[in-house]
């Protein structure tokens, strides 16, 4: 255990640091490391391409990450990989003089094509830079009047894309912030009260399983398939019902709830499913 600032309490105390990395399409967890060490935490990134190489036998074509999990040196790695990537950048005093500094004229403004979001036209200046222990350029965009108050700094190597496309695509990454904070609040991710390793690695692994069960049950019900964790649980899981058990089945009839006529609809309670732990008994859901 290790002395780390935690944004949720505001101070710096013992704790363990977790990488986690989550699909951008599915919104399911599908990496994790809870045994990240100070020392290590550069390497978090590249250990996440080794997974992803070793799991699926390719690199993983975009990789959208945090700031702290990763140097210079490492996104060089990447990119020498042929792996686009995008990241913040620190803003070091120097960074933000040079926002402050930038003239009025070399700022434009782009749109964002997401109907819902509030802040949809940030103004932006993109240019490539060239950075300690980076071989090339790499495109650097400055960015205002995104919801901060402090300018967003965006750092990728894809030199191509418009800045709108880049800056939607990184917008998306609040999506998985969302995600941890499903996992805060309803899981209670951040009360791994251990101090031995394996134990907190094997919490965050349980809650990267009923992470992705909860995304399962969420994309085979109409209209909850972006729907958080704890509103799965509120509406379909916390609920009463009237259990019968036999000898060959178990039997669960759900009453009537408002929102249970969608489990019948997505095809829930259509024939049995065998339970080994319940010696081979088999699982019947009703409706009422």
């Amino acid at each position: 255990m290790e002395r780390h600032y935690l944004s949720k309490r505001s101070r710096s105390q013992k704790s363990i640091l977790v990488f986690l990395a989550q699909d951008a399409e599915s919104h399911v967890f599908c990496y994790s490391k809870a045994d990240l060490l100070k020392r290590d935490q550069a390497d978090a990134v590249l250990d996440f391409v080794k997974f992803w190489k070793t799991a699926y036998g390719e690199l993983p074509p975009e990789l959208v990450f945090d700031s702290k999990p990763t140097t210079y040196a490492k996104l060089n790695r990447l990119n020498q990989m042929g792996i686009t990537f995008m990241t913040l950048r620190r803003r070091s005093p120097a960074i933000l003089r040079e926002v402050a500094n930038t003239p009025r004229s070399a700022w434009r403004t782009v749109h964002l094509d997401v109907p819902h979001r509030m802040y949809q036209n940030p103004k932006v200046v993109d240019r490539q830079v060239s950075l300690r222990d980076y071989d090339g350029p790499i495109r650097q965009m400055l960015i205002t009047d995104l919801g901060h108050e402090e300018p967003t700094v965006l750092l990728t190597n894809d030199l191509r894309t418009t800045a709108a496309k880049r800056i939607t695509r990184y917008a998306q990454r609040m999506l998985i912030e969302n995600g941890l904070a499903d996992a805060v609040q309803f899981f209670h991710l951040d009360a791994l009260s251990s101090a031995v390793r394996l134990k907190i690695d094997f919490d965050v692994t349980l809650t990267e399983v009923a992470s992705g069960l909860y995304r399962m049950l969420g994309r085979r019900l109409a209209g909850y398939e972006s729907a958080q964790s704890r509103q799965l649980f509120r509406h379909f899981l916390n609920t009463p019902a009237e259990v019968q058990i036999t000898d060959k089945r178990v039997e669960v009839t759900l009453p009537k709830r408002a929102h249970n006529p969608l489990l019948p609809a997505a095809d829930f309670g259509q024939g049995s499913t065998p339970i080994p732990w319940w010696d081979g008994r088999r699982l019947v859901l009703k409706f009422r």
